[in-house]
C-alpha cells in the first residue's frame, strides 16, 4: 500500500523536528512543543510541492517573528536521504518544499505493482463499521432523497472499505410501530372506497395519501375481490398490511439493486419486538434513572444530554415509539452486534434527532462518540431549467425507478457524490444525459475511453506498454505530465481525507480533476512520438491514469467504459 504524500509529508515532518532540535542545541531557539505541524499542498504552484505554517504555530513559544523562526529552521534543515531538493521561506513565515521529480516518478512503479489495488490505505485496520442508509418508510417508494442517501451511503462504505475498515451496509426496514397501523388504516378505506365508492369510508386524515395505496388496493381486489368486506378490521387490516407491505419491501430491494447498491444486512424493526430488545432497552433505561414515569407515559431524560425537552418512550397506551424502538435498534448494533463504529445518514427533517439518539446512546452505555450521523439536505431535479416535481412517465411524484427511466445510473451515482451531503443539490437531468464535457460523467468516462483508444491504436501497430522497471519515466518532464503524476500520487492520500471527513465527493472532485489534467497532457503532448523511449513513458503514464480513473470510478460503484 504505497502512500507517497505520506511518505513525503513524513520526510518534512522528520526535516523540521530535526532542525528545532538543531536550533534549540545551538540556543537560537528555546525548548518548544509542536504538536500537529500543518503541511499543505500550495495552490500556487510556484509555492513548491508543500508547504508548511509551523513557524507561525510556534510563535508565541519561541518569542519571535514567525519569518525569523522560518529562517532558523530552513538553516537548520539536512536533507539527506530524502527527496527534498530545495526549501524556501514565503510570505509571513510560510516554508516551502520543493521535491525530486524522483518523488513522482516512483508513482508509476506503485500503481504498476499494486494494479486495481492502488489508493487501498489501512487506516481502519480492520475496526468493524456499520454504515446505515436510506432506510426508506416500506409504506411507499423511495422518492429523490432516497436516491441521493443511496448514492452517498453505497460510495462512503466504499471509501471506507477502501482505507482498511470492515465495512456493513445495512438497510433498517420500519415494519412495526405507528407507521405500519396508519399503512393499515390507509390501505383498509381505499379498499372499501374503490368497492363501495368514496363516501362509503371517510379517508383517515394523517393517512398516506400516495395513488400506490390505490394500487395495492386495486391489485388485492383483483386476486381476492370483496370478500374481505365482511371480516373484522383488524383481520382485515393485517391481511392488507401483509400483502402491501411484502410488495413495497421487494420493490425497494429490486430498485436499490438496479442502483447498483447491495446491502449486507436487510434489519428489520419487528425484530426487536420480537426479541424483546425494545421492552429490554426501556427497562434498562428506567433502572439506571434515564427515564421515568408521567401521566402514565414513559420519559426518557433527553434534556440532561444537551437535547431540548424529554421524549416519550412508551404512550400512555402502552405502545412504545419510534425513538424507543431507535434506541434499542442503535444499542444492538453496539452491544448485540459488537460494531466498533455506527454512521448513520439521515434526511434533513432528522436534525433534531441528532442530540438526544446520542444522549440515549450515553445513557444505555455506549460510547456516543462512536455513533456518526451524516445529514443529507435536500434535492432538487432540474428539468429544462425548471424545479421538476412529477415524473414524465406517471405524473406522479419522482421516485427512484422514475429517475432512472430518465438518467443513467452512473450519473445519478456521481452527481449525488459531487457535493458534500450537507449542501442543497440541484440535479440538472438534462446535463446529466448530455455527451458533453460539460457533463462531469461524461468528461470522466470518456478521459477513460480516450485512453483505451490511444493504448489499442498503438497495439494494433505493435506498440505494447512495458513493466514499470522497463520504462524511462524520467523523460516525463513536461508540465503536463508532471501535473499528472502529482495527481495519481495524491489518490491514496484524497481517500484518507475522504475516509476521515466522512466526505465520499471528495472523491469525485479528485477523478474530474485527473480527467481535467489528462485532457490537458492530451492537447499539449502526443503519445506517439518518434522518440520510442518517450513514447513509452507516455503510454506508461496513460495507462497509469486509466488505472486510476477506473479504480475510483469503482469505487464509485459507476462503469469505466471503453468505448464511448
Amino acid at each position: 500500500m504505497t502512500n507517497l504524500v505520506e511518505t513525503a509529508k513524513s520526510q518534512i515532518k522528520q526535516a523540521v523536528v530535526s532542525a528545532v532540535g538543531q536550533a534549540t542545541a545551538a540556543g537560537e531557539l528555546p525548548e518548544v512543543h509542536i504538536g500537529e505541524m500543518v503541511i499543505e499542498v500550495p495552490r500556487d504552484k510556484q509555492h513548491g510541492d508543500f508547504a508548511t505554517n509551523v513557524a507561525m504555530q510556534i510563535t508565541r513559544q519561541a518569542k519571535k517573528a514567525p519569518r525569523m523562526i522560518a529562517d532558523i529552521l530552513v538553516n537548520n534543515m539536512e536533507f539527506k536521504d530524502t527527496l527534498i531538493e530545495k526549501v524556501e521561506v514565503a510570505g509571513p513565515g510560510f516554508i516551502n518544499f520543493y521535491f525530486k521529480k524522483d518523488w513522482l516518478y516512483q508513482v508509476i512503479s506503485a500503481i504498476d505493482k499494486e494494479g486495481t489495488g492502488y489508493g487501498k490505505i489501512n487506516i481502519g485496520n480492520g475496526q468493524k463499521v456499520m454504515v446505515e442508509f436510506v432506510s426508506a418508510n416500506p409504506t411507499g417508494p423511495m422518492h429523490m432523497g432516497n436516491a441521493r442517501g443511496g448514492a452517498l451511503g453505497d460510495c462512503l462504505a466504499s471509501v471506507l472499505d477502501w482505507a482498511g475498515y470492515d465495512v456493513t451496509r445495512e438497510f433498517y426496514i420500519n415494519d412495526a410501530g405507528n407507521q405500519i397501523e396508519k399503512f393499515g388504516k390507509s390501505l383498509e378505506a381505499r379498499y372499501i372506497q374503490l368497492l363501495k365508492g368514496e363516501d362509503a369510508f371517510v379517508f383517515p386524515e394523517d393517512g398516506y395519501h400516495g395513488e400506490d395505496i390505490k394500487d395495492h388496493m386495486k391489485d388485492f381486489i383483483a386476486l381476492e375481490g370483496d370478500k374481505y368486506l365482511g371480516i373484522d378490521s383488524e383481520e382485515r387490516k393485517t391481511a392488507f398490511v401483509e400483502f402491501a407491505l411484502k410488495k413495497n419491501i421487494d420493490n425497494l430491494k429490486a430498485d436499490l439493486k438496479l442502483y447498483g447498491i447491495e446491502y449486507d444486512v436487510w434489519f428489520h424493526e419487528s425484530e426487536l419486538y420480537e426479541n424483546n430488545e425494545v421492552q429490554e432497552t426501556v427497562d434498562y433505561l428506567v433502572e439506571n434513572g434515564y427515564a421515568y414515569e408521567k401521566e402514565d407515559a414513559v420519559w426518557f431524560k433527553a434534556s440532561e444530554f444537551g437535547a431540548e425537552k424529554d421524549e416519550v418512550l412508551v404512550r400512555n397506551n402502552g405502545i412504545p415509539t419510534y425513538f424507543a424502538a431507535d434506541i434499542a435498534y442503535h444499542r444492538n448494533k453496539f452491544v448485540k452486534r459488537g460494531f466498533d463504529r455506527v454512521i448513520d445518514i439521515w434526511g434533513a427533517d432528522h436534525h433534531g434527532h441528532v442530540a438526544r439518539m446520542k444522549g440515549a446512546m450515553k445513557a444505555v452505555g455506549c460510547d456516543p462518540d462512536k455513533l456518526d450521523i451524516i445529514i443529507m439536505q435536500l434535492v432538487r431535479l432540474l428539468r429544462n431549467g425548471e424545479v421538476a416535481r412529477m415524473s414524465k412517465r406517471t405524473g406522479r411524484s419522482i421516485t427512484l425507478r422514475d429517475l432512472l427511466e430518465e438518467t443513467s445510473i452512473d450519473a445519478a451515482r456521481f452527481f449525488f457524490n459531487m457535493r458534500q451531503a450537507g449542501s442543497h443539490l440541484d440535479f440538472d437531468i438534462d446535463l446529466s444525459v448530455e455527451q458533453s464535457n460539460d457533463n462531469p460523467v461524461f468528461y470522466v468516462q470518456y478521459a477513460h475511453a480516450r485512453i483505451c483508444s490511444i493504448i489499442k491504436l498503438l497495439e494494433e501497430d505493435g506498440v505494447n506498454i512495458k513493466p514499470a522497471d522497463q520504462v524511462d519515466v524520467s523523460l516525463l518532464v513536461a508540465p503536463e505530465e508532471l501535473e499528472l503524476l502529482k495527481k495519481l500520487a495524491e489518490l491514496p492520500e484524497e481517500i484518507k481525507s475522504a475516509a476521515l471527513t466522512m466526505e465520499p465527493s471528495r472523491m469525485t472532485r479528485y477523478v474530474m480533476d485527473l480527467a481535467g489534467l489528462f485532457h490537458s497532457f492530451y492537447n499539449a503532448c502526443r503519445v506517439k512520438v518518434e522518440d520510442q523511449a518517450l513514447m513509452m513513458a507516455r503510454l506508461k503514464l496513460v495507462d497509469s491514469v486509466r488505472i486510476v480513473v477506473k479504480n475510483v470510478l469503482d469505487m464509485l460503484g459507476i462503469n469505466a467504459p471503453e468505448k464511448m
